[in-house]
């Protein structure tokens, strides 16, 4: 898999709503970030689906270099 373009090195907070689905961008090239708005098409990289179980703030990774897809895990500090 080809990498992908590091949006922002550190995490976007955003409020998710309980039974909402959202879509993360994983090639870093949406305009709408986090979130995929289909700039992949003709990449390797495809979306992740992330399916809300309740309302809160996350943070969503925005190096695309997460080792748990969707939230931050920290990966951006060592890039």
């Amino acid at each position: 898999m080809s990498e992908p373009i590091i949006a922002q090195r550190g995490p976007y907070p955003l409020p998710v709503e309980a039974g909402k689905s959202y879509y993360w961008c994983s090639c870093g090239g949406s305009k709408n970030q986090p979130f995929c708005d289909g700039s992949h098409q003709g990449t390797d990289h495809t979306p992740v689906k992330y399916d809300a179980m309740e309302s809160k703030t996350l943070y969503f990774c925005g190096c695309k270099h997460s080792g748990n897809p969707v939230l931050c895990d920290g990966s951006h500090s060592a890039l």
